[in-house]
């Protein structure tokens, strides 16, 4: 019997995601100034406030107030009516040192120290268990209904800041897709479509919500559509369920209508609920804290080894123990998916020869002390697009800095498919 499954996202302007991506934005101005900072850095916004606190260990002094609200007003939240207002809301900080017994054991040699020394001398910066998955439904490897729901968003996002078809759009909003699967786990249909969009106050409210419904399914849907391969066209449909804005209008919202706060979309975050997840959030965490760095090596792990097709589906745990280099463990299933005449604690123990899981090893190869992370804040740390840029800070005042040849989302290249099917024999 065919059976239901869904994931939802939420956009930039979402209070939680508001709160993420001003700890991803001061993590990423410490790690530009100062690349061997470690930080653990959360954020609370509510109605015309935002209150920074946590832990650092950094040579870097940062103006954090600016960078809160500068990050504000390039969500949208630029209007004194939203009641949350990049240039006018207060910011508090409670940030103070590291704790110097969390911090003995992550630092224990010196910059100059070798390769092998400094892999084998640098901890985990916290004990925990982290998940990578991946599948082949998607082409970037994502389950598909958390990969629509991001798209819905992304491209609402687009509307509201570049189009006048939708003007009356504001910053906060959600999506929801639920897919119809067969028995053998291939998705037959799109069975309904959530969208919670927030909006300007521009007529009686049955008229407001006619126009966004009417917007959204003639307007936004499309480009969603436009944007899919044609096997995923195919499973748009005129029996698809909408729920648009269904508790009726939605003019408050953003941090004045919910509090917000770091690491509350940790499913939005990953993987829509598929697979699994150890707990740990990633935002407003350096790469040394194994909740966000390991998680991206697993996930760089699990997407390659799907991509080498040693298995059409992939669910990778890695797990440590704080102030310990290598990990207590490493888990795979393949979900009976596999392709190759291994077990799969046979292919977990393979991986280890191609995977370097050490905490300082993973920063290294996948180039984690890089100002890369306000970008992973908002629609999803996995399933994105490997790129090359530059990124500036601080522009206009005596401490400016641009950094060239910045690679993001390095977690998602497919580097390792050939050496995974040499030793798979594939």
């Amino acid at each position: 019997m065919s059976y239901l499954f869904t994931s939802e996202s939420v956009s930039e302007g979402h209070p939680d995601k508001v709160a993420d991506q001003i700890s991803d934005a001061l993590i990423d101005h410490f790690l530009a100034y100062d690349p061997s900072a470690k930080v653990a850095c959360e954020t609370m916004v509510t109605t015309g406030q935002v209150i920074l606190a946590g832990e650092v260990k950094s040579s870097a002094y940062l103006d954090v107030q600016d960078i809160a609200r500068k990050v504000i007003n390039s969500i949208g939240y630029t209007k004194s009516e939203y009641m949350f207002n990049g240039d006018s809301c207060g910011v508090i900080s409670a940030i103070h040192e590291q704790s110097p017994d969390i911090n003995q054991g992550v630092d224990r040699v010196s910059d100059h120290a070798d390769f092998e020394t400094k892999a084998n001398a640098q901890g985990a910066g916290d004990q925990g268990m982290m998940f990578g998955y991946a599948t082949n439904e998607t082409e970037n490897y994502m389950p598909l209904a958390l990969d629509l729901a991001h798209t819905i968003l992304r491209e609402l996002s687009a509307l509201r800041r570049e189009s006048n078809a939708i003007s009356y759009l504001r910053p906060d909003a959600k999506s929801q897709v639920t897919i119809e699967y067969s028995d053998d786990h291939k998705p037959i249909r799109i069975d309904s479509i959530v969208v919670s969009t927030q909006h300007d106050e521009f007529g009686s409210e049955e008229a407001m919500l006619a126009k966004i419904e009417k917007d959204i399914i003639e307007i936004l849907i499309p480009k969603v559509k436009a944007a899919q391969k044609r096997e995923v066209q195919e499973l748009f449909n005129d029996q698809i369920k909408y729920h648009i804005n269904p508790t009726g209008k939605f003019v408050i919202g953003g941090p004045h209508g919910d509090t917000g706060l770091t690491g509350r979309k940790i499913i939005v975050d990953t993987y829509g609920g598929k697979g699994a997840h150890g707990g740990g959030a990633f935002s407003g965490k350096d790469p040394s804290k194994v909740d966000r760095s390991a998680a991206y090596a697993v996930r760089h792990i699990a997407k390659n080894l799907v991509a080498a097709r040693v298995a059409d589906e992939v669910l990778v745990q890695v797990s440590y123990a704080i102030g310990v280099a290598e990990p207590c463990g490493l888990f795979v299933t393949t979900y009976g998916t596999s392709k190759v005449d291994f077990t799969d604690g046979e292919i977990a123990e393979k991986l280890k020869g191609i995977f370097d899981l050490r905490p300082y090893a993973i920063e290294q190869n996948l180039k984690l002390r890089n100002p890369i992370y306000l970008e992973t804040a908002s629609y999803g740390h996995m399933g994105r697009s490997h790129y090359v840029a530059s990124k500036t800070f601080n522009k206009g005042k005596d401490n400016e800095k641009t950094i060239d040849n910045l690679e993001f989302f390095t977690w998602e290249k497919l580097d390792k498919v050939e050496e995974i099917k040499k030793a798979f024999e594939l």
